[in-house]
């Protein structure tokens, strides 16, 4: 299918690595411009050099928000216009609740909840002045379902899936969709500890019906889909990848 990405512009967050780094280089081989933003800048400089000039990169620590809110206004003032927002970037620090420290909390919100807040409404009003525009956030399943050790983390996944509807409901007569995609578990870095011990991998799989873990591209036509102006009526909803494991009782 051609999602007609040429000459889209889109921003993706956490695109240095994982699911963002995917997300880029395949929205600039469907002919995007694409704004690849993280807080490493090495493996951001290898992500954009994949795009064939397609993808640019932006250095950006999403616990600051002035330079949080700042990155839309420079992905405008290079491109002319945002027409999709990819909220990928995220942190999930693990701990037992009770020893978990507060500032741990905060910091888990900053980058999970106010930094796509933020710019979420920042390229919100450039969507509405131009009367279209789309976007992704990216939660997880733990946002869906929580899941011990990860209660700070499920929690901030569990309210970008409410900001996704609430934004959705919002906007909908203004032209601008806004939709989020829940993974499962992906074969990526983010998940190397797992990757990396056979038993924990075994113990892992056992638990998602499909028998495996999913590799990164199996979620891209979704994210093209998703970012593309080819479902206009689709906004509000929470696509759930995991193959099958949230579907269990």
């Amino acid at each position: 299918m051609d999602f007609g990405l040429d000459g889209a512009v889109v921003l993706v967050t956490g695109a240095s690595r994982g699911l963002g780094a995917a997300m880029a280089t395949t929205l600039a081989a469907e002919g995007a411009s694409v704004v690849a933003a993280a807080r490493s800048t090495g493996s951001l400089a290898e992500v954009a050099a994949r795009g064939k000039g397609r993808i640019t990169a932006e250095a950006v620590d999403m616990r600051d928000e002035d330079a949080v809110t700042a990155l839309v206004e420079t992905v405008v003032a290079r491109h002319g216009r945002i027409d999709a927002l990819v909220n990928n970037a995220g942190i999930a620090p693990a701990g037992k609740f009770v020893d978990q420290d507060p500032g741990v909390w905060k910091e888990t919100m900053a980058v999970n909840v106010i930094a796509p807040m933020l710019l979420a409404q920042a390229a919100g009003r450039h969507m509405i002045a131009q009367g279209s525009g789309r976007i992704v956030n990216v939660a997880s399943t733990t946002g869906v379902r929580g899941k011990p050790h990860l209660v700070g983390y499920s929690t901030s996944k569990g309210a970008v899936v409410r900001m996704t509807e609430s934004l959705a409901a919002e906007w909908a007569g203004k032209g601008v969709q806004v939709n989020c995609i829940a993974p499962g578990a992906f074969a990526t870095d983010a998940q190397s500890a797992v990757l990396e011990s056979p038993d924990l991998l075994a113990r892992r799989v056992k638990k998602i019906p499909a028998g495996r873990m999913a590799e990164a591209e199996e979620l891209m036509p979704l994210v093209c889909l998703l970012v593309s102006a080819r479902s206009p009526f689709t906004t509000g909803s929470v696509f759930v990848v995991d193959g099958g494991e949230s579907g269990k009782l």
